[in-house]
């Protein structure tokens, strides 16, 4: 199995909770993948810190040990995804999260995420949630 990993959990690895650490381990780092999106998320969030220097480079391991997946591929899947839910009456609010979800879904990869709600009208998306709250 292959995944694309929402920003919410890689933000709970990097925080250490939820023992995302052995959760990715028993995954196999190889089959994760995170969307260049959650890059420009994490870096803003690392920015946004109190400890930026020290965020920065937490986020700067993470990312050596990472395959990121360009959205390049995925924009035609999102402009028919956006036209579709919002002619359905369920517009997809969250552009970076409808980004992520089409990138997950046209490279056939599992999204896990906490947030399952903000993806479920995706056509055609797998989500898995890893967070035991």
């Amino acid at each position: 199995m292959k995944y694309l990993l929402d920003t919410n959990i890689c933000v709970h690895f990097l925080r250490g909770k939820f023992e995302m650490d052995k959760i990715l381990k028993e995954k196999g780092l190889e089959n994760c993948y995170i969307s260049e999106v959650t890059v420009l998320e994490l870096r803003f969030g690392a920015e946004n810190s109190k400890d930026k220097d020290k965020s920065h480079k937490a986020v700067d391991v993470f990312l050596k040990g990472i395959v990121i997946v360009p959205i390049y591929g995925s924009i035609k899947k999102y402009a028919e995804e956006k036209v579709r839910l919002n002619k359905i009456g369920k517009p997809q609010n969250d552009e970076f999260d409808l980004l992520i979800g089409v990138t997950a879904i046209e490279n056939k990869l599992i999204l896990v995420t906490e947030n399952k709600k903000d993806f479920q009208n995706l056509l055609g998306i797998d989500i898995e949630n890893w967070i035991v709250r």
